[in-house]
């Protein structure tokens, strides 16, 4: 299962794209994160459905730094593929 997830609110050079990261990993999630030019934050993940609810549930959270004031989340049964889970630019 797949996520398009769009997360708001002060995301944005207060590590937040490495807490992500970070969640990831510990969740096993495939796929990407990224900052986006109107300062929300796009992360992509791919795994079983309710990991990655969970890790969704992590990510509403957030690190210390970050304030999340809200978030879009958009299921897909297709996936790509990833086979891992990185950082764009």
């Amino acid at each position: 299962m797949k996520a398009n997830i769009t997360v708001q609110g002060v995301v944005q050079g207060v590590g937040y794209r490495f807490f992500v990261l970070n969640q990831a990993r510990l969740y096993d999630i495939k796929g990407y994160v990224r900052n986006m030019p109107d300062g929300t934050v796009e992360v992509v993940a791919e795994g079983d459905k309710g990991i990655v609810k969970d890790f969704i549930n992590r990510l509403r959270i957030g690190p210390l730094s970050a304030h999340v004031t809200g978030m879009k989340v958009k299921w897909s049964e297709e996936e790509k593929g990833y086979t891992e889970f990185r950082l764009q630019y």
